[in-house]
């Protein structure tokens, strides 16, 4: 690095250099160069250019709001406004693309803004009167409510020209963010104020698909840049004056209670300003994180477990396997499960193991409080605005419209951010009540806060049985799971219809393969381990269990297990066609040589087809190289194919990293995985090559964010057995390979 060690660096960093003065020192450093690395910025700056002044001497530009998601500047920059949560799956650039295309708006001047907190304007389509985020909805709920509101703005400024220059509206073309008729032509921020005055057409007028130019082509992703500069603010970059660090010590088995404690040696380190006692545990405040963890250490807490979950993992395991000798709740019963196994000519059976898993984003949890008398300013990553407002009135009794969240984008969520009881942005909130809001406060959870006091996916043991009749085809099929719900006891229960929480066997219930006798039973154990949607929800072991087992069952009868799926999907058409194109793609059939394999699976999910084949290699001691993969996805009209590539990859690449080593286990109600060198996430080194082939199946643009990961993990593990012979029923699987 040209003009500055190592060390030098680092003792700048040590002093408080941000963000994105970092990201600038070390992306010129790389290039040769050192330029600004002073914190203060006090070298003398040369004279600026007439240019220069001119434009810092210049009005800002005048906003124009021409409905809640377009607003137009007078420099022409069409900011939409975006109400859902950018988490890295790309919404800022999919929605302002609908935008863009019906407003016929040239992309360099699309930008982005995050809705603040308003459920009447802002709710997601999908949940009723809720703002938020998940599901793999943003585009699908979307779709035809910006292209409405887009094409309406553009039926205003098309108004608002033909009125100035006095011609017919339908004379008025519009390109580029330019209207012209004849010899008149003006931009978009020319007319956005006499834009706004005009009436909004009732019915605006759609274009056609055939009419599109932007959508369905790859466009620069508009969050690219401020993240690469550092420009891009995450809540972790967020600085309030007089500010306080906060962190929490939370008990550490799940129901725990703080008994007594003592903060005299925590109190005594320089810095601390308070230690206070939340419902969630002990906070300490202080002038930076290092300080308030460091002084967080020195607490002599007591704790009472006599409420707390006490089991370890294999207790757990033990209670799951003893409700299925019991009768479940009935999901799906399509003939007659029970008769057709009991007269079955051969059964085949198998149990699934699986573990609790963190969401292991990039950046912890974190939000900033600012409490006042009468209001309350929050910054964070909120994934569902509606909750995090409703859960901060409940504490402070405040009225929820003074309660305002700056929506930060998010390092990472995969559901961690989507809480029913808003865990962490209660924790801030609470920790302000407790201080009386006498300063702003930035919560921040450690990567050990995040494994061992986080919210996790459901643990999970399944049950299979298939039944083959004497014409060697599948006749019966019993599924049992046993499953944490999710929506039980939360803000979310009212989304289920019965007694059985749906995630707990969706992926099972609607099995597309054509069995004439299919049931499946849910379970639904109780623990004191607080879990949470995670990336897919329940198709991530619903997904595993189905399809490892179909392949057990096709080779058990002798059948090619891609043939096998065609013949039984011919009544469902986006399956197979899916599933025809990932084998088609990957070569199904070739001979990869001794000690490989290779292995497909196709699920649906969040109403996206997606079919993944995979290809291994296999040492005689038992390592394991994941050497391709192959995916195949309908997910309706693809707006921007590129995100689309993008998602089906880290899609596929979270699910490996979860079936190959990720396991949260519990030993006396302790979590054992305190960070990432006992819960080891996929290297960037360890991801495979990925193809990724859009299916266009002409059906309305569905979700990408999370389709991408059930299909992964079993794609792999008959890849296992293709090149083995032994399939593996338990996860993660690193650990089996080399038994």
């Amino acid at each position: 690095m040209s003009g500055v060690t190592e060390k030098k660096l680092a003792a700048q960093v040590s002093q408080g250099l941000n963000r994105r003065k970092f990201l600038q020192v070390s992306a010129l450093g790389g290039a040769g160069f050192l330029i600004g690395c002073s914190e203060s910025d006090t070298a003398a700056p040369s004279a600026p250019s007439a240019e220069a002044e001119a434009v810092a001497t210049s009005p800002a530009p005048v906003e124009t709001e021409l409905n809640a998601f377009v607003k137009i500047q007078s420099d022409d920059t069409v900011t939409v406004v975006v109400k859902h949560l950018d988490k890295g799956q790309g919404v800022t650039t999919g929605l302002p693309a609908i935008v863009a295309e019906e407003l016929d708006a040239s992309w360099s001047q699309m930008r982005t803004e995050f809705a603040p907190a308003d459920a009447n304007r802002y709710a997601n389509l999908a949940f009723g009167v809720v703002q938020g985020t998940g599901g793999s909805t943003s585009i699908a709920n979307s779709w035809e409510q910006l292209r409405l509101a887009a094409a309406g703005a553009r039926a205003m400024l098309v108004q608002a020209a033909a009125a100035q220059w006095g011609v017919a509206a339908d004379t008025i073309s519009v390109a580029d963010g330019r209207l012209t008729s004849g010899d008149k032509s003006a931009s978009f921020g020319e007319l956005a104020s006499a834009a706004a005055e005009q009436t909004p057409p009732e019915q605006p007028v759609l274009k056609d698909r055939s009419e599109f130019k932007l959508l369905g082509t790859n466009l620069p992703r508009l969050d690219s840049a401020g993240k690469t500069d550092g420009s891009t603010e995450f809540t972790i970059d967020v600085q309030r004056p007089g500010m306080l660090m906060a962190v929490v010590a939370r008990p550490p088995r799940f129901g725990g209670k703080v008994a007594s404690f003592d903060a005299t040696e925590a109190l005594a380190v320089p810095g601390v300003a308070r230690v206070v006692e939340i419902p969630r545990g002990v906070a300490v405040l202080a002038d930076s994180y290092f300080t308030a963890n460091k002084a967080r250490g020195m607490l002599d807490i007591q704790w009472n477990f006599d409420e707390a979950e006490n089991r370890s993992t294999a207790e757990l395991e033990a209670d799951f396997k003893a409700m299925m000798d019991q009768p479940g709740l009935e999901a799906r019963n399509d003939g007659d499960a029970e008769a057709a196994l009991a007269s079955a000519a051969q059964t085949i059976e198998q149990e699934f193991h699986f573990p609790f898993l963190a969401h292991a984003t990039m950046e912890p949890m974190d939000c900033v409080v600012e409490l006042g008398a009468e209001s309350c300013d929050i910054w964070t990553a909120s994934q569902i605005p509606t909750l995090d407002v409703g859960t901060t009135a409940a504490i402070t009794g405040l009225d929820p419209a003074n309660i305002k969240i700056h929506t930060r984008f998010a390092g990472g969520s995969f559901g961690r951010r989507a809480v029913p009881d808003s865990d962490f942005v209660a924790e801030a909130v609470m920790i302000a009540k407790a201080i009386d809001g006498e300063s702003p406060v930035k919560l921040h959870w450690s990567r050990e806060d995040d494994m061992t006091a986080g919210r996790y996916r459901p643990m999970a043991v399944h049950r299979v049985r298939a039944g083959l009749d004497e014409d060697g085809k599948i006749s019966a099929w019993h599924h049992q799971v046993a499953s944490l719900s999710i929506l039980t006891g939360t803000a979310f229960a009212a989304m289920m219809t019965s007694e059985l929480d749906p995630s707990v066997v969706e992926g099972t219930t609607d099995l597309p393969y054509a069995i004439p006798n299919i049931r499946v039973d849910g379970y639904q154990p109780q623990t004191g381990v607080p879990v949470l949607w995670w990336r897919s929800v329940g198709h991530t072991h619903n997904a595993y269990a189905v399809e490892v087992f179909f392949d057990q069952v096709a080779r058990t009868m002798g059948r090619d297990p891609y043939e096998l799926r065609r013949e039984m999907l011919t009544d469902h058409p986006r399956h197979l066609a899916v599933l025809n194109k990932a084998a088609e793609e990957a070569g199904w059939g070739t001979d990869l040589g001794p000690g490989r394999g290779r292995g497909i699976a196709v699920h649906e999910s969040f109403n996206s087809f997606v079919a993944e084949v995979i290809e291994v290699t296999m040492s005689e001691s038992g390592d394991l190289s994941i050497d391709r993969v192959v995916c195949a996805v309908d997910c309706g009209f693809a707006l921007t194919p590129d995100v689309v590539k993008a998602q089906m990859e880290g899609g596929i690449g979270y699910g490996l990293s979860s079936a190959l080593r990720e396991a949260i286990t519990l030993t006396n109600g302790e979590v054992d995985q305190k960070n990432f060198d006992r819960y080891r996430p996929l290297r960037i080194n360890e991801m495979p090559k990925v193809e990724v082939h859009i299916v266009n199946s002409g059906e309305p643009p569905t979700g990408v964010g999370e389709p991408g990961t059930p299909p992964s993990a079993p794609a792999l593990a008959n890849a296992i057995a293709d090149a083995t012979g032994r399939y593996i029923s338990r996860l993660p699987i690193a650990d089996q390979l080399k038994a």
